[in-house]
């Protein structure tokens, strides 16, 4: 009999915890929301998830800054090697570090 009030006193705990975080409210206004819809959607979880929020950023915005990602890892690849040249280039023109004159 311990351990079924145990289980209970666990539910009760983590009904309190979905009550004070929010998550109650939301799921019911949701539910009620696909209560009220006059035509019901094939997908009652496409439904859920479109409301509820947890469908992510849209999908033109992902591809977009995939697409962003990509050319900026490109134009980064670019000027290494832009900065690579000129270092090179740049060291034809120095002295070696031995014949510099020493400093006093």
């Amino acid at each position: 009999m311990s351990s079924y009030k145990a289980a209970d006193s666990k539910r009760e705990e983590f009904r309190k915890y979905l009550e004070k975080s929010g998550v109650l409210d939301t799921l019911t206004k949701v539910l009620v929301g696909l209560y009220e819809e006059p035509e019901k959607p094939n997908n009652a979880l496409d439904f859920l998830k479109q409301h509820i929020g947890a469908t992510g950023p849209d999908t033109a915005d992902v591809e977009a800054l995939k697409l962003e990602v990509t050319e900026l890892r490109q134009k980064l690849e670019q000027l290494t090697e832009d900065n690579q040249d000129l270092k090179q280039k740049l060291a034809q023109y120095e002295p070696p570090a031995e014949e510099q004159a020493p400093e006093n």
